[in-house]
């Protein structure tokens, strides 16, 4: 069954068909803080044009979210971090990945699984935008600076007001 998920933004709706062939632990991450309403009210905190659009850990104001506890990396399952997929978003430990996922804005192929190392695990892909590209451009677009002790952080809120997940 194909899994997909809408996010409603306030700079509009952006649907993700889901791979829980390729990345099952992820996708049953991601859709577990979906049912959770852990996304609504959450802000794309981190937007570097000609890269990627990163969400899912912070309320308006810089104010983090609480997350579960990570889960393992699935980078190793031949998908590719290319122009509006998604992935999921971790520190520098490769087993870091918990609620903050981000859209890659373009084809970001040094993100991709190269060995099973701390410099080459790379960053799990679960998905890819199927709808509302134009949107992730407009995200994209933001005017970011310094907020909250953060770069690259929009300006102007960009508000996942909601996450749902839907049939086909």
């Amino acid at each position: 069954m194909t899994r997909f998920v809408e996010l409603h933004t306030n700079h509009g709706m952006i649907r993700a068909e889901l791979d829980d062939t390729k990345a099952p632990k992820s996708v049953e991450n991601f859709l577990a803080y979906v049912a959770d309403g852990h996304y609504d009210g959450t802000v794309f905190h981190r937007v570097i044009k000609g890269f990627m659009v990163q969400g899912g850990g912070f309320a308006p104001g810089m104010t983090q979210k609480p997350a579960k506890a990570p889960i393992a990396n699935e980078a190793n399952n031949g998908l590719k971090n290319q122009k509006y997929t998604l992935a999921m978003a971790r520190t520098n430990a490769p087993h870091s990945a918990s609620a903050q996922f981000f859209i890659n804005a373009a084809d970001n192929g040094f993100l991709d699984h190269k060995s099973e190392s701390a410099q080459g695990w790379g960053y799990a892909v679960f998905g890819k935008v199927v709808e509302g590209t134009e949107v992730v451009d407009a995200i994209e677009r933001s005017k970011t600076g310094h907020r909250g002790g953060f770069d690259d952080v929009p300006l102007e809120d960009v508000v996942i007001e909601r996450a749902i997940e839907v049939t086909g």
